[in-house]
């Protein structure tokens, strides 16, 4: 299927006219995390701070013939050592977001949510993708597909409040959130259909705020006017949602990876709630999926130093 990357374009065009992103590289230590970081630093996406082995790093680059003399190296010995640093980098006001290099999630995550020390906030980290959909109009926010496995009520409040808070620094004129499930009725059996229920409740008393929020819907009526009109669902969100909420890592990830290889998606990875986003890419990524991560985070970061302004 062929892949055009308007939407993906569009933002990363978008993002060129601000400041590069101070980034925090995090191992970069193969071809893919690497180019990715030398190829958004090329289209003034970001600045990066490479940090990890320099001996392997600098193999790597030989390798591919990635000119890398001009950005700071900062040489520890390992991986955990590279999460560690650039969390560090972080809180010293050093950087302003960080990418994922070609160390583990789980690695860089535990520096990142450490209690001592580490990147917490008041809010639940959780993942969001920004997938471009060939056919589909609008870019589609899908949370939370690789951080939270099996989210308590609780901690839905904070992914789907996450989620809206990146529709907005996306600069998304109305943001309308589905919260899926496997239908659109609330059923006692299905779990996932009365926590969908009490989400919206904590829209109706102001807990979580932001968006138009509807559920549970399932899939089909979240997307498709037609599908929405056929069920009688009344609703602003209905077959007009441009955030889809999923019960659980299980469903999201399969979803996310539905619409990549069955529909030719591609999806820019986030994760939010941290003090500063953080750039999770995949080593199949593409270039442009790489780039548009960066363009994404760019734009949190931006509406994050607006936010410190305000205060």
């Amino acid at each position: 299927m062929e892949r055009t990357h308007e939407k993906y374009q569009r933002l990363i065009a978008f993002c060129q006219s601000q400041p590069p992103l101070l980034t925090a590289v995090a191992h970069p230590c193969d071809r893919a995390s690497l180019e990715g970081a030398v190829e958004a630093a090329g289209m003034g996406l970001i600045a990066p701070l490479l940090v990890g082995p320099r001996e392997r790093i600098g193999a790597v680059a030989e390798e591919c013939g990635l000119q890398i003399a001009e950005y700071p190296l900062i040489d520890v010995p390992h991986s955990h050592a590279a999460a560690a640093k650039t969390v560090e980098l972080v809180r010293e006001g050093k950087a302003e977001a960080i990418m994922k290099g070609s160390l583990h999630t789980d690695e860089l995550m535990a520096a990142v949510v450490r209690r001592d020390g580490g990147l917490r906030t008041e809010r639940r980290v959780s993942h969001c993708f920004v997938m471009d959909v060939p056919g589909h109009a609008d870019a589609l926010i899908i949370t939370d597909a690789a951080i939270n496995i099996a989210p308590t009520l609780a901690e839905k409040a904070d992914i789907l409040q996450n989620a809206i808070d990146l529709g907005h620094a996306l600069r998304v004129e109305e943001v309308r959130v589905a919260i899926l499930s496997a239908m659109e009725i609330v059923n006692p059996k299905v779990p996932s259909t009365i926590e969908a229920a009490a989400l919206c409740k904590m829209v109706d008393r102001h807990q979580i705020t932001g968006a138009l929020v509807d559920g549970p819907l399932a899939l089909d009526n979240a997307i498709d006017p037609e599908a929405a009109r056929m069920k009688k669902i009344d609703s602003p969100v209905a077959g007009r949602a441009n955030v889809l909420m999923v019960p659980d890592l299980e469903a999201g990830n399969m979803l996310a990876k539905s619409l990549s290889f069955l529909a030719g998606a591609d999806a820019a990875g986030i994760v939010l709630g941290a003090r500063v986003p953080i750039i999770l890419t995949s080593r199949a990524d593409s270039i442009i999926t790489r780039l548009a991560s960066c363009a994404v985070a760019s734009l949190v970061a931006s509406k994050g130093r607006e936010a410190r302004l305000l205060v």
